[in-house]
């Protein structure tokens, strides 16, 4: 079969050979999720001799559970966040530019069941259209009840006074994490999944950082003139890393999503209320097919990779919607469900829901540069800001930032979101090849979803996936979708990984086991 690879696609064993090969890196960024890679993007485009170490999967945490949002945040208008809201939305109108593939525009309806709601919130989202201005996106405007329900039908019409219709972005997360490792390489740079950094130590002006290939144990010794930490919630342990304690810098939240069939939410528009009974935003947003309902905001003391949704959040979730849908759900319909922790900077006491969304950079002792908080749609801006201190570090303060107008990997003209396989950009045609010339290539995966077996091929080949749960979870979104479904997939997905990397039957079957285990707690359980 003829082999297709993009110049900008993701080779372990490419990647492998560069660690191998020594030499100074001007820096290397601990972390792949998003402002991990995003830095890796930013530093690699100035030209700097760039490596990504991320001990799982590309987006393997927090960076693949967002709402799937790129937005300025309405909740913190009422914060008084203004500064921080418009950066967000002036980040999020760049990537609605630089990775128009993947980033789109969506409606949103805010339903209200009095005028005075309507005057408040209307209000709120005119200061929204304001720090938004200058862009030439649609501005915010009240519709009757009879406008919102033509938007959604699926709105419980109950004491449905009218409503407010907002625009604001949305996104695939784990998939522009994979277009920005992409990204990375094509400018340049290195990344490499399952490579977990297990030492580090300050020699001279370097910066020595241990290293092992999670899949082979196989250990590199690396020299550094820089080193970020971006490792999100776990950024507190790679700090301790450098052999003595440090105060605790993150405070860990986490935020429940479920998801519904598409029945739910039938119509175009998103719904967002901006306030429940407790003061929370709740979005129930169209996606993929489904219905995406979240999220919560509980503050956790334990840190895994694996976080599970708590009762009280789901029943929070499930009787919230019903509140807000025509048909409300029950436990039984939701499709999947799907927990990530957010690094939040501030009071390690108290409430989360109110502590800032802003970010911060802490540089330690020995030289290390953490960067912790923020969220995705101010990853750019974020990465920015990180490696102009990096260039301050080694004197490379002419490197200047290059990320504000450049194209992520994948961007073209023509990025028709209708049609199929559109999320790969300009890659569509290559994938197209790839499921057309692979043996049973067009076959689904599952009849409740649209994954083929070709797919499962180009995620090897192209995109560095080295699992099962990397091929389902990150590369397609099949277990954040139908967790049972997912599962029946996993054997076919475990059997054609296994012929393209060699793999034998004791492979398979653990990782079948694996994928399984994992799946069974994004089942909701009767």
């Amino acid at each position: 079969m003829k082999s297709v690879r993009p110049a900008g696609s993701l080779d372990r064993e490419t990647a492998l050979v560069d660690v191998r090969e020594g030499g100074v890196w001007d820096v290397v960024i601990i972390g792949g999720g998003a402002t991990g890679l995003g830095a890796a993007v930013d530093a690699a485009s100035r030209g700097l001799r760039t490596l990504l170490l991320e001990r799982d999967d590309f987006a393997k945490g927090t960076s693949s559970r967002s709402t799937k949002l790129v937005h300025g945040g309405v909740r913190y208008l009422k914060q008084g966040r203004l500064l921080m809201v418009m950066k967000a939305l002036r980040e999020r109108d760049r990537l609605l530019a630089n990775a128009p593939h993947l980033v789109t525009l969506e409606q949103f309806v805010v339903p209200c069941r009095n005028y005075a709601e309507i005057g408040f919130y209307a209000a709120g989202l005119k200061m929204y259209d304001l720090l938004a201005a200058g862009r030439g996106l649609p501005s915010s405007r009240i519709l009757g009840r009879g406008a919102i329900i033509q938007k959604q039908e699926g709105v419980n019409q109950t004491s449905l006074a009218g409503g407010i219709q907002y625009s604001d972005g949305q996104f695939d997360d784990a998939r522009l994490a994979l277009v920005l490792a992409q990204t990375c390489v094509r400018e340049g740079g290195t990344v490499l999944n399952y490579c977990k950094v297990t030492a580090l130590s300050k020699s001279a002006q370097m910066v020595n950082v241990q290293a092992m290939d999670v899949e082979t144990g196989e250990e590199f010794s690396l020299m550094a003139r820089s080193v970020v930490n971006a490792t999100g919630v776990f950024a507190d342990a790679v700090r301790n890393m450098e052999g003595y304690e440090k105060d605790r810098l993150i405070r860990a939240s986490q935020g429940v999503h479920l998801v519904l069939p598409r029945t739910f939410l039938p119509g175009s528009a998103a719904i967002m209320v901006p306030r429940t009974d407790d003061g929370r935003v709740l979005f129930c947003i169209p996606w993929k097919g489904h219905v995406l309902l979240g999220t919560t905001d509980t503050p956790v003391e334990s840190i895994d990779s694996e976080p599970q949704a708590l009762e009280e959040e789901i029943t929070f979730l499930i009787e919230h919607a019903g509140k807000y849908l025509k048909k409300a759900p029950s436990r039984s319909d939701v499709l999947s469900v799907f927990v990530g922790l957010r690094p939040l900077i501030g009071d390690l006491e108290g409430p989360t829901k109110s502590l800032s969304r802003e970010h911060v950079i802490k540089v330690s002792e020995s030289g290390m540069i953490t960067i912790a908080g923020g969220k995705w749609t101010t990853y750019r801006h974020m990465a920015e800001q990180v490696i102009d201190r990096v260039c301050q570090q080694i004197g490379a303060s002419d490197r200047k930032c290059m990320t504000r107008n450049l194209s992520l990997y994948g961007a073209s003209n023509d990025h028709d979101h209708q049609r199929l396989y559109s999320e790969y950009g300009s890659d569509r045609e290559a994938v197209l090849e790839t499921i057309r010339e692979e043996d049973h290539g067009q076959e689904l995966l599952h009849p409740d979803l649209s994954y083929v077996v070709g797919q499962v091929t180009w995620a090897m080949r192209c995109e560095m996936a080295r699992t099962v749960e990397d091929v389902l979870a990150r590369r397609t979104r099949a277990l954040f979708l139908n967790a049972a479904a997912s599962k029946s997939m996993a054997p076919v997905v475990a059997r054609t990984m296994a012929e393209y990397l060699n793999r034998d039957s004791t492979w398979i079957e653990n990782q079948v086991a694996s994928f399984t285990s994992l799946a069974s707690h994004y089942e909701l359980q009767p």
